[in-house]
């Protein structure tokens, strides 16, 4: 494996990390706000979504640019 491969590889690792704990985070809040357990959940799903569409996004930007 290229040391390329592996730096992809963790940096999927890592997003996905990021955007779980990013969901988890939306979902808490929303429970706080006193929102039902299917509404939390719907919120946590929105915000894991919107993370990973935002870095993949992004991530196709950086890769447009470099090559």
């Amino acid at each position: 494996m290229s040391d390329r491969t592996a730096m992809v590889l963790i940096a999927c690792a890592f997003t996905v990390v990021v955007a779980a704990l990013i969901g988890a985070a939306g979902g808490y809040l929303a429970r706080r706000d006193h929102a039902t357990y299917p509404a939390a959940l719907t919120r946590a799903a929105i915000a894991f979504a919107a993370t990973l569409t935002l870095t993949s996004a992004f991530t196709t930007m950086l890769a447009t640019l470099t090559d």
